[in-house]
């Protein structure tokens, strides 16, 4: 069935232009800035390097094989490339498509599952909240798992409550293949089996009835997960055996397959945080939205006492989400980001009501003028007291001016969103948060981008590189960052990047030395340590809160070369 079959030319109307609303504050600011640390930089290299290369199977970073992630994400950025043939839109529209067909899934889940004014609440429910159009904005895998785990649940949740659909279940675990060929959490989505068992069992309304005989139905989801899977992972494992003389090439299977999966689950080796972490999660990031749990969670309640599967599959679901990724020690927000599009999905159905609630509508006033006095406080005080974090933030970014534009911005930013909370009051308070959120997004792309681009991105310094190197020259990197590589855009000499940074130094001076009238070494400060000459050395400034320089031969400290400790700087000086 069509999803505007039998629709109203209003309801269509509706529809288009949520997604149009959607395109615009999402895709605001493309094209304004490049990718900014920590990932986008690292991922737009691996795609860079397959249209380079067309060596589209193996992701590289610099010389060395890249295997923290599937190479999803990356090929999406080089096809993207390859039909738009600029980095500024490319790297950004897997993001910006992915956030569109997640709306566009959970507004067809409500439509079926309820009704057209439903999904027209759930895709609206998750454009506003905070850490979907946050994360939909930059380059990172995550919105692209979010994409494939809400296709999973759609086929899923099509199939459990309106089937036997076993076209859409089966489409459902392809996607979640596809997941986990994204990411590998994608098989994920197949824990909503658990809460359709208990509902199928427990003669819930509204769980579908697969007979008996259904079991090799069933069966052929698993075949269709492992099809997914296996459209990267086949062709991978022949290509590593074709290089079985090169160990790069073992390491980057074992590395891939067995120690960013299972071994970074089981023995996460970074951002450890406690058993809680994601309450503040669900409580701030998923702002505006969560101020609806107050009256929501009575209403959920109510459902899950009249047996209505309809809301216990999805919120089932969810639970099941936060408590996996709640049991490793490693821990960040954006692992549970999958679990929106299905709260929104399943606060849809309430919302009609409770935004009628006065109760509400000034939480939602209350939420924007925090947010209005925030910036505007921040920007006020950095334009009149310039308090010391406003100075050491422009310091830091490389700002001559003091950040000037940027505290403009949260001033007139400010002055926005309490002019919208006057305008509109208690009366049209939706409006107000909604126009409150789009221009938080709109101010942020189309101001802040361009402001911070060159510090954030490594634009600026290595446009300065390339300025200085004269013509014929050759540059080679040490201690680099992958956005310092990207940026570069002109051919570089690497020394490995996870080598460690004394060998890269040590290196480096071999290949320099071959013909040092016309090779010169970009490194970071701190690895330079007492081994090179300032005064003859290029001080390129700061960016991404680092100090860079560029150097020839007749700058080096004969024979000297920094210890191991340059390896192991302060953690502050690793921030991106």
């Amino acid at each position: 069935m069509s999803v505007f079959s039998e629709a109203t030319p209003l309801e269509r109307r509706r529809f288009w232009l949520l997604l149009l609303i959607a395109l615009v504050v999402i895709g605001a600011g493309m094209g304004l800035r490049d990718p900014w640390p920590s990932d986008e930089p690292r991922f737009a290299l691996a795609a860079k390097h397959m249209v380079e290369s067309g060596d589209w199977l193996f992701p590289h970073r610099g010389s060395e094989l890249y295997s923290d992630k599937p190479p999803m994400l990356f090929w999406l950025e080089a096809a993207s490339y390859t039909v738009l043939r600029n980095w500024r839109f490319a790297f950004l529209l897997p993001s910006l498509l992915a956030a569109l067909g997640c709306l566009a899934l959970v507004y067809d889940l409500g439509r079926r599952l309820w009704n057209r004014q439903v999904g027209i609440y759930a895709a609206s429910a998750l454009l506003i909240t905070f850490q979907f159009v946050f994360q939909t904005k930059r380059a990172q895998i995550d919105p692209l798992v979010m994409f494939y785990i809400t296709a999973a649940n759609w086929g899923l949740l099509l199939h459990m409550l309106k089937g036997p659909n076993w076209r859409a279940f089966w489409f459902g675990c392809f996607c979640a293949g596809l997941g986990v060929i994204t990411k590998g959490v994608g098989v994920l989505a197949l824990l909503m089996i658990v809460p359709y068992l208990v509902a199928a069992f427990g003669q819930w309304h509204g769980v579908a009835r697969m007979g008996k005989g259904a079991w090799w139905r069933w069966a052929l989801g698993l075949v269709a997960l492992l099809l997914a899977m296996a459209l990267w992972l086949v062709p991978m494992l022949l290509g590593a055996k074709a290089h079985a003389g090169d160990p790069a090439y073992a390491a980057y299977v074992n590395d891939i397959l067995f120690h960013q999966t299972a071994g970074r689950y089981s023995k996460s080796w970074d951002h450890h945080h406690n058993a809680l972490y994601y309450v503040p999660i669900v409580l701030f990031t998923w702002l505006p939205l969560s101020l609806t749990y107050p009256g929501m969670l009575p209403r959920w309640w109510r459902s899950l006492k009249a047996k209505d599967a309809r809301i216990l599959l999805p919120l089932g679901w969810i639970v099941l989400l936060l408590v996996f990724f709640s049991i490793p020690k490693g821990k960040r927000d954006v692992y549970i980001m999958p679990a929106l599009p299905m709260l929104a999905l399943v606060s849809a159905p309430y919302l009609d009501e409770l935004l009628q609630k006065r109760w509400l509508r000034v939480a939602g006033l209350v939420f924007i003028g925090i947010m209005g006095a925030a910036v505007l406080g921040i920007g006020a005080a950095a334009l009149i007291a310039h308090p010391k974090f406003t100075t050491e933030f422009a310091i830091a970014r490389g700002f001559d001016d003091g950040g000037q534009a940027l505290w403009w911005m949260g001033v007139t930013l400010g002055a926005v969103l309490f002019a919208l909370i006057a305008t509109l009051r208690v009366r049209r308070a939706v409006l107000a948060v909604s126009c409150g959120m789009a221009a938080i997004w709109l101010t942020l792309s189309f101001w802040a981008y361009p402001v911070l681009n060159d510090s954030s991105s490594a634009a600026g310094v290595m446009r300065d590189v390339r300025e200085r190197l004269p013509a014929g020259d050759q540059i080679g990197m040490v201690a680099w960052k992958e956005q310092n590589l990207l940026m570069f855009d002109h051919p570089a000499t690497d020394f490995g990047f996870t080598r460690p940074w004394h060998e890269q130094y040590a290196a480096a001076m071999k290949w320099q030395a071959a013909d040092p009238e016309h090779r010169w070494l970009f490194a970071l400060d701190g690895v330079m340590a007492n081994c090179v000459d300032r005064s003859k050395a290029v001080s390129l400034g700061h960016a991404n809160r680092r100090e860079w320089w560029m150097f020839k031969a007749d700058a080096v400290v004969p024979g000297c070369l920094p210890s191991e400790d340059v390896d192991r700087v302060p953690a502050a000086a690793l921030e991106e």
